[in-house]
């Protein structure tokens, strides 16, 4: 089947409206967030933002200099604070080791090398690195999560076995290399998939992308098995 790309963006944007992604008052603020939203809601990564802003770390050399039970401490509302506190030292670590602390140094290094040199760190996936090139960086790469999947897969757009790099190349060869673009399409895809695409019981009436589904209904992805 063919994938209607941009009239599913633009049903969304109808519905939906720009959402403003990245929920982060500073790039510094994205990168620590991309870090700790995983397996949490973003309420409780809020809260941790709100005690780092009160504690005055507010960069990436604050965070490198902050010692890791203090860490801790601060951000333990998100849970698995001690791996979480692990990886987001570890990323710090680079942006001091490789770029001086500077994140504006960081996002001119070329994309793809840059992407690179983050998977490369301990407890950096492909979803973490992309979030942040696009949404502290501004820079054009789509960032894939499992609401993507589920949608896709439940429209019969992709396979349930799609992995992370074919979800993304799909995105990246069928849409403008344009990193707004990518940032609201996957803003609105979160957005849809939190308020219709529930992971057991998709409520499909009244989703702006119910009449784009196959015939015979919602495919089950493999997430909601």
């Amino acid at each position: 089947m063919s994938v209607p790309w941009m009239e599913i963006y633009q049903r969304l944007l109808d519905h939906f409206g720009p959402q403003h992604w990245w929920p982060a008052e500073t790039p510094f603020e994205v990168l620590v967030g991309a870090v700790l939203v995983q397996n949490t809601a973003w309420s409780n990564v809020e809260k941790v933002m709100a005690a780092l802003r009160e504690e005055g770390i507010r960069t990436v050399a604050d965070l490198d200099h902050l010692a890791e039970e203090e860490l801790h401490e601060l951000i333990r509302p998100v849970g698995y604070y001690r791996i979480k506190g692990r990886r987001l030292k570890n990323l710090v670590s680079y942006v001091m080791r490789r770029h001086g602390g500077s994140l504006d140094a960081t996002f001119q290094t070329p994309l793809g090398r840059l992407r690179e040199e983050l998977l490369a760190i301990n407890g950096i996936g492909p979803e973490t690195a992309d979030s942040i090139l696009l949404y502290a960086g501004n820079l054009p790469t789509f960032v894939v999560d499992a609401y993507t999947f589920r949608i896709f897969a439940r429209h019969r757009w992709v396979a349930p076995d799609t992995d992370y790099h074919e979800m993304k190349s799909l995105f990246e060869d069928a849409l403008e290399c344009d990193a707004a673009l990518y940032n609201e399409y996957h803003a609105l895809l979160v957005r849809v998939g939190k308020d219709y695409c529930n992971k057991r019981r998709p409520k499909c009436q009244g989703c702006p992308l119910k009449d784009l589904l196959p015939q015979g209904g919602p495919a089950e992805p493999a997430d909601a098995a």
